[in-house]
This record gives structure tokens, C-alpha cells and sequence, in this order.
């Protein structure tokens, strides 16, 4: 019988990360896999909203501060690797919990993925921005790198589907012709699905609270630092919310009270996008944190939750 995983997803400052730490006091040799393309880079904390060190200390953390900021990551390869993770804890005889709201990167855990499935707009409007400044002959050649085949098959100036294909590699770091052969394979283990939601308007109001939170505790510093250790902001890892807006106001694109407003602004776009993408799946049971007192009120509904879906 395929072992039991609890998947705790949710849009941006629901409340995933003091959720997971008390879940996983409540029960025995539990460790987090930790679900999130931004937090994967070091040096990038305040901006992410990454647990901190005490939190770290808690409860065993995979897939945190494993890639500096320049170096590649992809949904395709955490899948992998999460799932060898997960294999390698249940044979230890600990309980794997799973937390994150990258919808992408939960997908490639759990099902795998399809062609067709696989897209980021960041990533595409990165490499369109690739293919206006240097052509669809450069990106042509570096498709013909990484998956001949889709080279062979495209024409150099088929900009458009040029794009595509270094999309889908980008993001499942499989070529795009291997990937329209093969079958998605489903995880060895079965996915208990929970999601965190709660008012749109007090979820708008701590999302706020929280940027001002980052800007008092040092976000631009932390770009500042950045910047100094050679990070550029044509970057794929800067592209997140928060990062390409502190760079924007370093190239006196707007001012701070500008910068500021355009990362609450898009954070809280941010996180709908986080709920229109995991409410698609089904499986995934929903929770109100307004209908629960406390965080101990919730973790016991959850716990519940997980026996009965056990049964």
C-alpha cells in the first residue's frame, strides 16, 4: 500500500510555515520538504519570507538554501529529487510533510506533468525578452544544446515556438521532444491534499503588513548585499516579487513609495494566482484559518483530517 504524504499548500502568508512547525512537533520524527522555487536560493530570506534559523532548527528542512541565485533550478528536477527524498525518509522510518505554494513544483512531485501543463510566465517573459534583445537565431542555438531534436524540427526563426521549447526545459529540465514521448508518472506515494485559505481582504492586510515587515527588517539591504556578491537582476531567481521591484527603484524607475506599493500590489496578485492555480485540483480539502481559533485548533482539525482520509 503506497504511503501516505500530507501536502499543506495555500496562497503567500496564509500561514503554511507556523502550521507545519506545530504539525510536525505533534507527531515523531517528522521532517518538511520544503515546496518553494523562490526559497530554494540562498541569501534571498527576508524577500522570501523563509522560515528563519530558529524555525530551521525545529523540525529538519529539505530543499532550503540548496542553489546560490545564478545557479539553474527547475520544477522537473525538484520532482525528482523531492521524490528520492521522500523515498529515502519513509526508509528511515520518518514521516515526510510537504509545504509550499509553487503549484508547479507540487505538480512535478506528485503527478509528474504533461507537455502541455508546463509554464511559468516569468520564465517566458524572460526568454521573450532574450529573443527582442538578441534574436531567435542565438536562442535557436542554445535549443539545439540542450534538445537537438526540437532544433532540428524548428525553423531559426520561429521565435514563438523556439521560446517554448526553452520554456519547457527551463522548468522541467527535460527537452521538449523527450517529454512528448514519455508518459507523466505518478509518485509512489499517495498525497493527502490541504489548503490553507481564509477572507480575501485580511489575507490582502497581512500580505501588506507583512512587505512593510520586509522593508523594517532590511529588504533592500538584503538586495544591496546582492548586488555586491555579482547577483544581476536579469537573473531568473530575481524575478520574484519583492527583488525586481528593489531593482526597479535602484534604476530610478519609480520611488520608494512607489517600489513599495507595487510589491504589496503584486504580491496580493500573486497569491491569487496561487489560489486560482489550486483550486483546479480536486483533491485538495480546504480550510478556513478564520474558522479556527488558534493555530493548535487547526493542526487538530488536520490531524483528523489525515486519520479519517486514511481509513
Amino acid at each position: 500500500m503506497k504511503k501516505r504524504v500530507p501536502i499543506i499548500v495555500g496562497p503567500t502568508a496564509v500561514g503554511k510555515t507556523g502550521l507545519s512547525l506545530l504539525f510536525a512537533r505533534r507527531l515523531e520524527h517528522v521532517e518538511i520538504i520544503s515546496a518553494d522555487s523562490r526559497q530554494v536560493y540562498r541569501l534571498m530570506n527576508i524577500g522570501t519570507a523563509k522560515p528563519t534559523p530558529q524555525e530551521l532548527s525545529l523540525v529538519p528542512h529539505h530543499f532550503i538554501d540548496i542553489k546560490n541565485p545564478d545557479e539553474y533550478y527547475s520544477a522537473g528536477k525538484f520532482g525528482r529529487e523531492a521524490r528520492q527524498k521522500i523515498d529515502e525518509l519513509f526508509r528511515d522510518n520518518i514521516q515526510p510533510l510537504v509545504v509550499g505554494g509553487s503549484g508547479l513544483y507540487i505538480r512535478a512531485l506528485v503527478d509528474g506533468f504533461f507537455e502541455k501543463q508546463i509554464s511559468d510566465s516569468l520564465v517566458k517573459a524572460r526568454l521573450k525578452q532574450e529573443l527582442n534583445e538578441k534574436g531567435s537565431a542565438f536562442l535557436h542555438e542554445r535549443l539545439r544544446a540542450i534538445d537537438p531534436i526540437s532544433a532540428e524540427r524548428l525553423h531559426p526563426n520561429d521565435g514563438h515556438r523556439i521560446v517554448r521549447a526553452l520554456e519547457v526545459y527551463d522548468l522541467a529540465d527535460v527537452p521538449l521532444s523527450s517529454l512528448q514521448q514519455q508518459e507523466s508518472q505518478q509518485a509512489n506515494f499517495e498525497p493527502v491534499f490541504i489548503g490553507l485559505n481564509m477572507e480575501r481582504e485580511k489575507l490582502y492586510r497581512i500580505i501588506e503588513a507583512r512587505v512593510d515587515r520586509m522593508i523594517e527588517n532590511g529588504l533592500v539591504a538584503e538586495i544591496e548585499q546582492l548586488i555586491s556578491l555579482g547577483y544581476h537582476s536579469n537573473l531568473n531567481a530575481m524575478q520574484t516579487v519583492g527583488y525586481r521591484e528593489v531593482f526597479d527603484y535602484f534604476d530610478s524607475k519609480y520611488d520608494f513609495d512607489e517600489m513599495i506599493r507595487l510589491i504589496k500590489q503584486r504580491s496580493r496578485n500573486y497569491a491569487k494566482r496561487q489560489l486560482t492555480w489550486f483550486r483546479k485540483d480536486t483533491r485538495i480539502r480546504w480550510l478556513s484559518v478564520d474558522e479556527f481559533q488558534d493555530l493548535n485548533e487547526l493542526c487538530d482539525e488536520i490531524m483528523t483530517t489525515i486519520i479519517l482520509t486514511s481509513d
